[in-house]
């Protein structure tokens, strides 16, 4: 097995690249060649006429990756959409077989790999399962053709699994059925990292909902991360 972890998150803006980019750079500056994969992107930024991965740059720059953006994400889609759908639109859908063969070039590159998934662990990234038809314009599902989500992906790389979350308002059921889904799936979890911590302003619920998600599935809180926070404030584990 590659030495690395897998970054998912409770769900889509819950902070996966800020913490992501927080991870490989505290393992840089502890003098551990780490870096960084992604499988798939949706959302790319328009600069100067140039498609960028904006989820990847914002890593390379923070962690100081000397990667280029072809070897940090294996697929760039420019709608802010659900992979399936920005892979369907672009007519460039998602090949495991790529992935395999990029993740496995990034683990020789790093001595350690941090790869990050895309929006919540039930991301689909691609379906080709569905055919319109003519009268109705209804989907129809096709079984003989690709589906391919998140948790393929993870299979993939088989990395132990980090998982993103907030301590807001809602956290603990995200949270908890997130840790359950993975779980149902025999995916290893490392643990749980606290983004955005005193966003709400209220430590009280936010410290609860904290206690909460650590009872409930008996996982380890690794760090509790604020927004503004340059440095992920533990050591590598």
């Amino acid at each position: 097995m590659s030495k690395g972890y897998f970054v998912t998150a409770t769900g889509t803006d819950v902070g996966k690249t800020f913490i992501t980019a927080l991870l490989v750079k505290k393992w840089r500056d502890s003098g551990i060649d780490a870096g960084y994969y992604k499988a798939a992107l949706s959302g790319a930024e328009l600069r100067d006429g140039k498609w960028i991965a904006g989820d990847a740059d914002y890593v390379k720059r923070v962690a100081n990756l000397p990667d280029t953006q072809e070897q940090l994400v294996s697929y760039v889609y420019k709608e802010a959409v659900s992979p399936h759908l920005a892979a369907r639109k672009e007519g460039n859908p998602v090949e495991l077989s790529k992935v395999a063969r990029d993740f496995d070039a990034a683990c020789h590159r790093h001595e350690f790999i941090f790869v990050e998934g895309s929006g919540g662990i039930i991301c689909p990234i691609r379906d080709d399962s569905y055919a319109s038809a003519e009268s109705d314009k209804k989907i129809s599902p096709n079984p003989n053709i690709k589906t391919i989500f998140l948790e393929d992906i993870m299979k993939q790389v088989n990395l132990p699994l980090l998982i993103v979350t907030t301590a807001l308002l809602g956290s603990i059921n995200a949270c908890v059925l997130t840790v359950e889904y993975a779980r149902s799936r025999s995916f290893d979890i490392r643990g749980i990292i606290v983004n955005r911590y005193g966003e709400s302003g209220n430590l009280e619920m936010e410290d609860d909902n904290i206690r909460m998600m650590q009872k409930i599935t008996g996982l380890e809180i690794l760090a509790k991360v604020k927004s503004d926070d340059k440095d992920l404030g533990v050591e590598p584990f």
